[in-house]
């Protein structure tokens, strides 16, 4: 078999929503947008759902229509984006909350669904959804008579503590929300582990269910292990892959593996990257193709069958840092052509 095997630790998964959820006295949400941060919605929040979360958000209502049906009814689905033109069929057919970001959004969902569900999202400086004080002035005492089930803002530099923008936030949250009789959320991961003034009602993790960062007690969740096709020797002076960008400069031996930008290896991170047999790190030789990848084994005591990408010895974190990403990319980038493997 060519294919790569991708394997998700539901155990940690659900540990890892165990730890973010002890640290709060209020209740925990999981955010499985994405697909799952591109491991599989309808498995991740099956099993997250098995350890306790009645509350999840996704970004669309296409993805919480999924939801719907990988999870029944009972737990609580949140659409970021709101109710959009066009998706209100879907939001009443799948019992869906949109937390509504605009005057526009708000009156779309009253008049067209009135009595139905909602949250209401605020911005409080990222500019990117919500109201802004204005606005919120504006409509608040009518929005307020509705009874939303959650008035929510998101912070812009939770992963860096110390940044002044997270007081600054936390500041006009409250100014715009104290008072409220209405439960409230600021905290993603990062929020979280900011402290419990960040927390409210409701925390909405989801990198750190994932095992990213900034959540540095999170256990690993993926694996990635990848074919060997070919292992062939290479001498002083011949070239590997395309625009001969790997030369040999002493005897070698080159590992072609099954994968490469299809399935989201991304391919800026060649130059960089490495992979690991058992626990020594082989570096990769050439540029990442579509399909393959050459790495270099020649410090290797045998011919390895399979290499790993991200696994105990590299997180999605470290390989992010070889393309200078994120390891919300890596993993929201990984392809279709990958068996996957569920443990538990």
């Amino acid at each position: 078999m060519s294919t790569a095997t991708l394997t998700t630790d539901l155990a940690a998964l659900t540990a890892n929503w165990r730890d973010l959820d002890s640290r709060t006295a209020c209740e925990t949400a999981a955010v499985v947008k994405a697909d799952g941060y591109g491991l599989g919605a309808a498995e991740v929040s099956r099993a997250l759902a098995a350890a306790g979360a009645r509350h999840f958000f996704v970004a669309v209502a296409e993805e919480g229509v999924a939801l719907r049906q990988a999870l029944g009814e009972g737990p609580s689905i949140s659409v970021f984006s709101g109710h959009m033109a066009g998706d209100t069929d879907l939001i009443a057919g799948a019992q869906l909350t949109p937390m509504l970001n605009s005057v526009d959004q708000m009156l779309r969902h009253v008049e067209s669904l009135p009595g139905h569900p909602f949250g209401l999202q605020l911005d409080t400086g990222m500019n990117r959804l919500g109201m802004e004080a204005a606005e919120w002035d504006a409509v608040k005492a009518i929005a307020l008579g509705q009874s939303p089930t959650l008035i929510m803002s998101h912070l812009a530099c939770a992963d860096t503590p110390d940044d002044d923008m997270n007081a600054r936030q936390l500041a006009r949250f409250r100014e715009m929300t104290d008072g409220i009789d209405a439960p409230r959320s600021l905290a993603a991961t990062g929020g979280i582990l900011l402290g419990t003034e960040f927390h409210f009602d409701l925390t909405r993790p989801g990198i750190g269910l994932y095992g990213g960062l900034p959540f540095v007690d999170a256990r690993p969740v993926v694996t990635l292990d990848i074919p060997v096709i070919q292992v062939r020797d290479v001498s002083p002076g011949e070239t590997v892959g395309y625009g001969n960008a790997w030369m040999a400069g002493q005897p070698s031996r080159i590992a072609t593996i099954s994968s490469g930008y299809a399935d989201g290896i991304i391919r800026a991170m060649g130059p960089k990257a490495r992979l690991h047999a058992g626990d020594m790190p082989v570096p990769v030789a050439g540029r990442i193709s579509m399909d393959l990848i050459g790495v270099d084994v020649t410090t290797l005591p045998g011919d390895p069958e399979t290499l790993q990408l991200v696994g105990p010895h590299q997180s999605v974190d470290t390989v992010a840092d070889f393309a200078d990403t994120i390891g919300y990319e890596i993993l929201t980038s990984l392809g279709a052509r990958y068996r996957r493997v569920y443990r538990t």
